[in-house]
C-alpha cells in the first residue's frame, strides 16, 4: 500500500498542478475580451467526440492491458511480450472503422448540429486528428500504468496538454497566431504530441517492444481474451458514452448549444478538482489489483477498496465545500463574461455525482480486473438506458444546461449502488465505515460555519480569507479525527520535508 500511496500522492500533484493551468486556461478562455462562448464551446465538443471515438476505437485493449498484463509479465520477456503490439494495431484498425463510419455520417451530423452549433460542422473534419491522439496515447497510457508509470503519463496529460494549450491561447492573444482558426487546427494535434513523447520515452527506456510474433500467453488466453474485450468492451463503450453525452446534446438539442456548452464545460472543469486524487488513485491501484486477483489476495483488494474510498471522499466533500463557498464570487471578482454566472447550479449537481462516485472507491478497477468482469457490460447497459433518455428530456423540456447534470446525478447514483451491491453480495467488500459518515459531517459543518460567517463579504481578499480558514478547519479535523489511515503517515513525511519535524534520535 506504501508504493501505491506514494505514486498516488505524487500524481495527485501533478494532478492539482495540470489542474492550475487548466484554470488559466479557463479563465483566458472566459474573461471578458477573451474567446467566445461558442469558440470555447468548441474545444470542449472537441474532447467530448475524441472520448467517445477512442471508447469505440479500442477495441476492449484498454482492459485488456489491464486484467493479462501480469499473465505477460511473469512469463515473457520484454522483448517477447506481444500484449502492447496487438493492443496499438486493434486500435488502430477500431480507429479507422470509426474514421469511416465518421466520413459517411457526416451529412446526418449537418442535420443534427448544423442550426445550433455551425461551428462544429465547420471543423469536423479536425476531430479525426484530435481522437487519433486521444487513442494513440491513451492505449500507451495504460501500457505505461503496468510499468508504474503513472506520475509520468500524470504529467503527460494534464500538466503537458495544458501547457500546450496555453502556448496556443496565448500566441492567439499575441496575434501570431492569426485568428481561432488556426488556433483550433494546431490544438487538434496536441495529443498527438504528448503520445509521440510517452512512446519516445518507453522506448528509450527499453520498455516498448513491437513483435508480430504470437506469444504462448496470447494462445493460452486467446479465448478469455475475446470473451473479455467483448463484454468489457460493450460495457466501457456504454459508460463512456453515458459520461460524454451531455456536452453533445446540449450542442444538438440547445438554440446557441455551443455557447451552452461552454457554461457546462466550465461547470466540469471545475467539478475535475474533486477527482484529481481519483486519477492518481486509479493509476496507481489497477495494476496492484489485477496482481491481486490473480494471487487470490482479497484482503489486500479489501484494503485498497476502503482506503480509495476514504480518501477520495475526503478530497472530494472538502473541495466541493471550497468551491461552492467561492463559486459566485468568483465569477465577479475574476471578471468573467457574464453568461458564465449559470454555471454555478450546474456545477452542484456535478459535484455532487463527482463525490458520490470517489465515494465508491475504484469499485470499477476491482471489478474490471476480476473474473466477473461480464458485470461491467450489464451495469453499463443499465447505465445508458437511464442516462440517455433522462438527459433528452430534462435538457430539451425542462432545465436547459442543468438538465444533464440532474440526470447525471440520478443516473449515476444507481450505477455506483448496483456496483456497492455486486461487491458486498459476491466478495462481501464494502468501502464504508463509521469514518465515511464523519467525513460528510465533517464537510458540511466546515462549510456552513464559514458560509455564516464571510459570505457576505466580497473581493480577493476575502476568497482567500474563506478559503484559509475552510482549510484550515477540515484539514485539523480530519488530522484530529484520524479519518483515514493514510493521512497521519502523510502529514508526518510532509512536516519532515519542511523540516517541521526532527528525526527521533538513534542511540
Amino acid at each position: 500500500m506504501s508504493q501505491i500511496r506514494k505514486q498516488s500522492i505524487i500524481s495527485s500533484v501533478v494532478v492539482y498542478i495540470g489542474f492550475a493551468l487548466g484554470f488559466f486556461n479557463t479563465y483566458l478562455f472566459t474573461k471578458n475580451g477573451g474567446f467566445t462562448r461558442e469558440e470555447y464551446g468548441l474545444t470542449g465538443i472537441f474532447i467530448a467526440i475524441a472520448n467517445i471515438m477512442f471508447s469505440f476505437a479500442n477495441l476492449g485493449m484498454a482492459t485488456y492491458i489491464g486484467k493479462f498484463y501480469p499473465y505477460y509479465n511473469d512469463n515473457l520477456p520484454k522483448k517477447r511480450n506481444d500484449m502492447f503490439t496487438w493492443a496499438l494495431l486493434i486500435s488502430l484498425i477500431g480507429f479507422c472503422f470509426v474514421a469511416i463510419t465518421g466520413f459517411v455520417l457526416k451529412d446526418m451530423v449537418i442535420r443534427k448540429f448544423g442550426q445550433n452549433s455551425p461551428e462544429l460542422v465547420k471543423y469536423y473534419y479536425w476531430l479525426y486528428p484530435f481522437g487519433l491522439g486521444l487513442t494513440l496515447y491513451s492505449i500507451l497510457e495504460i501500457y505505461a500504468w503496468q510499468l508504474k508509470e503513472s506520475v509520468f503519463t500524470t504529467f503527460l496529460r494534464e500538466v503537458l496538454f495544458r501547457v500546450f494549450t496555453t502556448i496556443l491561447i496565448l500566441l492567439t492573444f499575441a496575434g501570431i497566431l492569426a485568428k481561432f482558426d488556426v488556433f483550433i487546427k494546431i490544438y487538434s494535434y496536441t495529443y498527438i504530441a504528448i503520445a509521440v513523447i510517452l512512446a519516445a520515452y518507453l522506448i528509450v527506456k527499453g520498455d516498448l517492444h513491437i513483435t508480430f510474433t504470437v506469444s504462448i500467453v496470447t494462445r493460452k488466453f486467446f479465448k478469455k481474451i475475446i470473451t473479455l474485450v467483448s463484454y468489457v468492451f460493450g460495457g466501457l463503450l456504454l459508460y463512456s458514452i453515458a459520461s460524454v453525452f451531455d456536452s453533445i446534446l446540449i450542442a444538438s438539442v440547445l438554440k446557441e448549444g455551443l455557447a451552452g456548452v461552454a457554461v457546462f464545460s466550465l461547470a466540469q472543469n471545475v467539478a475535475s478538482l474533486l477527482q484529481a486524487p481519483q486519477r492518481g488513485i486509479i493509476a496507481s491501484s489497477t495494476a496492484a489489483l489485477a496482481q491481486a486477483w490473480k494471487d487470490k489476495d482479497i484482503a489486500k483488494i479489501n484494503r485498497i477498496y476502503h482506503r480509495s474510498s476514504i480518501n477520495q471522499l475526503i478530497f472530494a466533500v472538502g473541495m466541493f465545500a471550497l468551491i461552492w463557498l467561492n463559486f459566485t464570487h468568483g465569477i465577479f471578482t475574476f471578471h468573467l463574461q457574464k453568461g458564465y454566472i449559470d454555471a454555478r447550479w450546474v456545477f452542484f449537481f456535478i459535484g455532487l455525482t463527482r463525490i458520490i462516485d470517489m465515494g465508491t472507491g475504484v469499485n470499477a478497477q476491482i471489478i474490471g480486473t476480476s473474473n466477473l468482469w461480464k458485470f461491467e457490460f450489464f451495469t453499463g447497459i443499465i447505465l445508458i438506458t437511464l442516462t440517455l433518455p433522462l438527459n433528452y428530456i430534462l435538457t430539451k423540456y425542462y432545465f436547459g444546461i442543468l438538465g444533464p447534470a440532474i440526470a447525471n446525478l440520478f443516473s449515476f447514483t444507481i450505477y455506483n449502488a448496483l456496483r456497492y451491491w455486486f461487491l458486498k453480495k459476491k466478495f462481501n467488500l464494502q468501502p464504508f465505515n463509521s469514518k465515511t459518515v464523519y467525513t460528510l459531517l465533517l464537510g458540511l459543518g466546515s462549510f456552513y460555519l464559514c458560509y455564516f460567517l464571510f459570505d457576505q463579504f466580497h473581493g480577493l481578499l476575502w476568497i482567500i480569507v474563506r478559503s484559509a480558514v475552510f482549510i484550515s478547519l477540515y484539514i485539523s479535523l480530519t488530522l484530529f479525527l484520524k479519518l483515514s489511515p493514510d493521512i497521519i503517515p502523510v502529514w508526518h513525511t510532509l512536516l519532515k520535508r519542511l523540516r517541521l519535524k526532527k528525526e527521533p534520535a538513534v542511540l
